[in-house]
């Protein structure tokens, strides 16, 4: 079982009353809104994230991978 505990944040008052209602006008509990950005936050720290070890890997094979000359040429080779 997960233990909770309690923590504290400082911001600006705008902000938390800002975020409360907008929560509320979504019927969720703002704790719960919290947790998940957290989580989100936690996964996207993770290094190397999926995208990242995924682009990595295709690169290591030769995947995916321009050839350039120059910036313009890459840019033509990727239609930008």
């Amino acid at each position: 079982m997960t233990k909770e505990v309690q923590m504290s944040i400082k911001m600006e008052s705008e902000l938390r009353e800002q975020f409360i209602a907008l929560a509320a006008d979504r019927h969720r509990p703002a704790a719960q809104i919290i947790r998940e950005l957290m989580r989100r936050y936690i996964a996207d720290s993770e290094l190397p994230n999926a995208l990242t070890a995924d682009t990595l890997g295709k690169s290591d094979r030769d995947e995916d991978v321009f050839h350039a000359t120059s910036a313009a040429d890459l840019f033509r080779q990727l239609d930008i």
